[in-house]
């Protein structure tokens, strides 16, 4: 009872130290803020006084100032979150930061009687923060002083002798934990709580991700801050932090080289579900605004897939094969007619130099032939196909010149003339229109037309597949990658010509009395620059094992001069060509040179989760070596036989789980089925969430129920990999509930997950 009470006033005594310079920090922030809202407001009582010049830097010095009072008054949870007491270095050198930038301890920091003075502290946190004397308060994570906090070990400890994580809340110390990574050294310092890996793993989860700004382990530290250049991947199983890690990679890099990265660095997810569980990481490290975070399914602007395919005619649109069809689609739309239109006109009349000039039909298709001989997109073609049009007319007149200075006079006086006639607009609008990727992808929609486009490409079952895919309302996530090669296939639309300005236009004096348009700041221009922005600096694939061919062509395009991170993990691999998504990946990556890294710890899933998820590892990839469960429970999962009323037993499940976990509940199904488990579980509150198998990637919960694993692994040829995958979500309790299909023992227990 006396040591307890000793403990606990210990623990009292080390909050109450770092509340006090808790508290010396937000009186140096209020300070910074106050600065910062000094130079915003300055800047605006100055009005547009000064040359361009001056302007533009005053525009400039808002527009950081702006960011940077963002950022202050922010209010983040634990934003001071660790500290480490180091030895002295072999050198005092210190670095922009105020700290010192020595690793190793001096020869003499330790005594022969193994004691040991701490000759520096910091204190880690979101954003970093000097005093008045430039001295630091708060080393900002991603700065090389922060670095021994992540990757210090008992093996290798360098000059770390405490490291503390400090669980705060607005204002407020919480609570502590320390890791002693020198215990055979005297320093007088006292250690307390269990270790912080271990309490933010206990920690409940809710329906958004937390940053793991605080917990960040040695091996996720060297991907975060693993240079830039060329490409970056990192391979990883369930649970070994691979999205957080690609999350606060890209926080990293912009701390680094922001001017490098101003192009803006693009995260691309596998669903809107990981999306809106992760778009709140960045805000919370400090950065908003140059990460744009997308679902697969979103890349393409205008357009948000809501369906998904069948996983046969997935298969079929994921593929490479589509880039053929495609391309006969774009070029085949020419001869369909618009509709509602009047259709394709099948020859061209017009009236010039007193006569009527004609083309046929067979005219009209040689030059059809012709303007299509080259590999341009089609709607770049259009001024060809005009061209070509004019020169067959001019043929017609059979006008000869000896003079070829009067000839090319009358010819441009034919071209202008006949070019601005209503018909021949009207016949070109008609013969050659400007495409749209939508029109093209509907008109895949007709089993004729696709067949005939299709031919010697797609089996007759498949094109009957595709078709019938596409006359559903709505966008699938695989059509959002056709949509975006048609664009590139089409091209942009020819741009209008500008009329030229009348000169007499200058002479009425209403320029001085219209209001003149103001040049937009430079906040303004960003904010545009990155809604317009379809190319990156740096583009981080998120679960990249899940991209089909097609979608990487998509990704591809978005960052052809970028540095790249790809993450992900072959054995959650849900598309079944892995060759195929290869190739498509290695021509989006070019040849960049490519520097590789492995996660090869599960912080997610308990010993006893993970090796009941490792025995269908075993059946769906032989040989692989799973990431090693840093903790136990004691807690094995539980193996449940449905009756006969399958949607009762998924409810009863559910509501035993929302009993036993204090955080949240995933239902896990097969997609067919995913409509009709949310009704299972309508009126049981926030905390559960029903999903289908491919929706549950990157997601994970306090608690998980997988119904029917054979149902989820006969989905698919890649099925296995996907239960893999659903039984991994899991953080404290794994429930599995099979049906008649799975087969299971009189314990439960479903074929599938039996172990040898």
């Amino acid at each position: 009872m006396a040591a307890q009470t000793a403990a606990t006033g210990v623990r009292d005594q080390e909050i109450a130290a770092e509340q006090a310079h808790l508290d010396l920090v937000y009186r140096r922030l209020e300070e910074k803020i106050h600065e910062a809202e000094f130079l915003v407001s300055d800047a605006a009582q100055r009005g547009h006084v000064g040359t361009p010049g001056a302007l533009a830097e005053r525009d400039a010095q808002v527009f950081r100032a702006g960011i940077h009072l963002n950022r202050l008054n922010n209010e983040y949870e634990d934003f001071l979150f660790g500290r480490i007491d180091l030895l002295r270095g072999k050198d005092g050198k210190k670095g922009p930061d105020g700290a010192y930038t020595s690793v190793e301890p001096a020869d003499d920091a330790i005594g022969p009687d193994a004691t040991a003075r701490i000759a520096e502290t910091l204190h880690i946190g979101r954003i970093g923060v000097l005093d008045a004397d430039y001295a630091p308060l708060v080393i900002d994570w991603r700065a090389p002083a922060a670095a021994p906090f992540y990757r210090s070990t008992p093996v290798a400890p360098g000059r770390v002798v405490r490291r503390r994580v400090i669980r705060s809340k607005g204002r407020r110390v919480l609570g502590i934990e320390d890791d002693l990574l020198r215990p055979e050294l005297d320093t007088g310092l006292p250690v307390v709580g269990d270790g912080a890996l271990m309490a933010a793993l206990g920690q409940a989860r809710t329906h958004s991700m937390r940053d793991i700004v605080a917990s960040i382990q040695a091996e996720q530290d060297m991907v975060i801050r693993a240079p830039a250049a060329s490409v970056t991947e990192v391979t990883g199983g369930p649970g070994t932090g691979k999205t957080a890690v690609a999350l606060h990679r890209a926080a990293y890099l912009l701390y680094q080289d922001r001017r490098r990265y101003a192009g803006g660095i693009l995260c691309v997810s596998p669903t809107p579900l990981l999306v809106a569980y992760t778009e709140g990481v960045l805000p919370s490290l400090g950065e908003e605004g140059q990460v744009a975070i997308r679902a697969v399914g979103s890349l393409v602007e205008g357009v948000t897939a809501d369906l998904y395919d069948e996983p046969a005619t997935a298969r079929v649109k994921g593929s490479l094969r589509m880039q053929k069809v495609l391309r006969n689609a774009a070029r085949g739309c020419l001869e369909l007619p618009e509709p509602g239109g009047p259709g394709v006109p099948t020859r061209l009349r017009v009236v010039a130099f007193g006569r009527r000039l004609e083309l046929s039909g067979e005219e009209l298709a040689e030059v059809r032939r012709q303007a299509l001989s080259g590999t341009a997109p089609v709607n770049v073609l259009r001024p060809r196909a005009r061209r070509l049009l004019l020169d067959a007319l001019w043929r017609r007149t059979g006008r000869r010149f000896d003079d070829a200075e009067l000839a090319a006079e009358e010819r441009q006086g034919f071209d202008e003339d006949v070019s601005t006639e209503p018909e021949f607009t009207a016949f070109l609008d008609a013969w050659w229109p400007v495409l749209q990727p939508r029109r093209v992808l509907a008109a895949l929609a007709d089993d004729r037309q696709l067949s005939r486009w299709a031919r010697r490409v797609l089996t007759g079952a498949e094109v009957r597949r595709v078709a019938r895919s596409l006359r559903r309302e709505g966008t699938s996530v695989h059509d959002v990658a056709l949509l975006d090669e048609l664009d590139m296939l089409l091209g942009a639309p020819p741009r209008e010509r500008k009329r030229e300005i009348d000169p007499l236009d200058q002479l009425t004096g209403l320029d001085e009395l219209m209001p003149q348009a103001r040049e937009e700041s430079e906040r303004e221009r960003a904010e545009r620059l990155a809604r317009e922005r379809t190319e990156y600096a740096h583009v981080i694939v998120d679960e990249a094992q899940d991209l089909t061919p097609m979608q990487w062509r998509m990704v591809g395009r978005r960052g052809r001069t970028a540095t790249w991170t790809i993450v992900g993990d072959p054995a959650q691999s849900s598309w079944t060509d892995v060759e195929e998504a290869d190739r498509a990946r290695d021509e989006a990556l070019g040849t960049r040179p490519r520097r590789r890294f492995t996660l090869t710890v599960n912080y997610r899933n308990p010993a006893e989760i993970a090796e009941a998820a490792n025995v269908v590892l075993r059946l769906a990839m032989p040989g692989t070596r799973p990431p090693s469960a840093v903790r136990s429970t004691g807690v094995q999962p539980r193996y449940d036989a449905a009756g006969d009323d399958l949607a009762a037993d998924v409810r009863a499940a559910a509501q035993r789980l929302l009993a036993e976990v204090d955080g949240t509940v995933g239902v896990v199904t097969a997609m067919h089925r995913r409509a009709e488990a949310r009704g299972w579980l309508e009126g049981l509150g926030d905390r559960v969430v029903a999903l289908g198998s491919l929706e549950a990637k990157g997601l994970e919960y306090d608690a998980t129920l997988v119904v029917s694993p054979a149902e989820i692994a006969e989905e698919s040829p890649a099925g296995l990999r996907v239960l893999y995958v659903a039984l991994t979500r899991a953080t404290q309790r794994l429930s599995v509930l099979s049906t008649s299909r799975d087969l299971p023992d009189e314990h439960g227990v479903p074929d599938l997950l039996k172990a040898d």
